[in-house]
């Protein structure tokens, strides 16, 4: 396996690129360190994909350097590189019964067959395609190529990352839950380096250890899925995280307060803030809904099974709540913020409360 280096990368998939709007993937400086799992998740669009390739090799970046274990590799092949690439559609020889398919990789780098056997059958039972080992590949179903495609990718243990783009879009939900859970038992058994595409959060969540957010071809934060549910360092990451996404209200901060039409908020540092578009985010689950507190307008309450959500209007603002599924909710609802669970956004990027670095936001930080 190798640690990573991303050493300033961007690209732009136009010839003479100058404006920022012009670069599919805006300067990105980060490290994935050895035997890590990471996740890159965005919208499409968001320059995920071209950033795979770039790690791959199967893009050049237009700047900058990228490094295995401190060497560069910027300008070698993917073979050179050697990786292992899982596509989103898969790419196997139909002609091929399954367990050639697996052995192929293997046996192209010379490896003793008796190594070639053991490795492939562990995997077989892996993908749970063992019965299906004789099979010619073009007989199978879209979902079993595809878990060819995947066992492929996991079959050599000589790789320095294994990397996915979307591989399991084909696949049935129940499926995904499994494969889900057998890459996460590989990557402990064998501490692949192991990075992930995808734009389905439940995905990056329980899949990665440290995800990494991307939005309009830049890194907005990386971090473990709690960390993103608890302290999205931008708006974009409370809105694409949780369903539903974070609350954000538009406020005017006083010292330790926070003011939403004629409420005050009372928060629990004080956030200095420079003119600038500032918002007040809170996760539905933290809003609490009851006979204290500020009055609200419920519009639509969805029964969703384990838990309700609420719609209401706050001040003319909408807001959500999660409610469980047996709370009651008033003739005359309210509703009241955990403290704790208040995060305030300059100019889309969280400022911290309280601290000495108060006033900064965490891009500036």
């Amino acid at each position: 396996m190798a640690r990573i280096d991303l050493d300033h990368i961007r690209h732009s998939y136009l010839p003479n690129a100058r404006r920022e709007e012009d670069f599919a993937l805006r300067e990105v400086h980060h490290t994935f360190e050895d035997g890590g799992a990471y996740a890159l998740l965005g919208p499409s669009g968001c320059g995920k994909t071209t950033l795979l390739n770039i790690i791959s090799g199967l893009l050049k970046p237009s700047h900058g350097r990228l490094l295995f274990d401190g060497k560069d590799v910027t300008a070698l092949s993917t073979q050179e590189r050697n990786i292992a690439q899982v596509f989103q559609f898969p790419v196997i020889y139909d002609t091929m019964t399954v367990y050639d398919n697996l052995a192929f990789p293997l046996r192209n780098r010379g490896v003793p067959e008796v190594e070639v056997d053991r490795k492939v059958r562990e995997t077989l039972a892996m993908i749970d395609l063992a019965d299906w080992a004789k099979r010619k590949a073009r007989r199978l179903t879209a979902d079993q190529k595809q878990k060819i495609s995947l066992g492929r990718g996991l079959v050599r243990s000589d790789v320095n990352a294994i990397l996915f783009d979307e591989p399991l879009t084909v696949i049935d939900p129940h499926m995904k839950w499994v494969l889900r859970s057998q890459l996460k038992q590989l990557h402990r058994r064998y501490g692949y380096t192991m990075v992930y595409v995808t734009h389905d959060q439940t995905e990056a969540l329980t899949f990665a250890e440290r995800v990494v957010v991307m939005y309009d071809g830049q890194i907005v934060q990386i971090g473990t899925p709690a960390e993103l549910f608890e302290r999205p360092r931008h708006t974009f990451v409370g809105y694409f995280i949780g369903s539903p996404g974070m609350n954000f209200l538009p406020t005017e901060i006083e010292g330790r307060a926070a003011r939403l039409g004629t409420l005050v908020i009372e928060l629990p540092g004080s956030p200095s803030v420079n003119g600038g578009k500032v918002e007040l985010g809170i996760r539905p689950e933290y809003v609490r809904v009851g006979t204290e507190g500020m009055p609200v307008s419920v519009t639509r309450v969805d029964d969703v099974g384990r838990h309700k959500v609420v719609r209401a209007k706050l001040e003319g603002q909408e807001i959500a709540a999660v409610l469980g599924e047996d709370a009651a909710i008033p003739a005359e609802p309210k509703v009241r913020f955990e403290p704790d669970a208040i995060n305030i956004y300059a100019d889309s990027w969280r400022v911290e409360m309280g601290r000495a670095d108060a006033g900064h936001s965490e891009k500036e930080a």
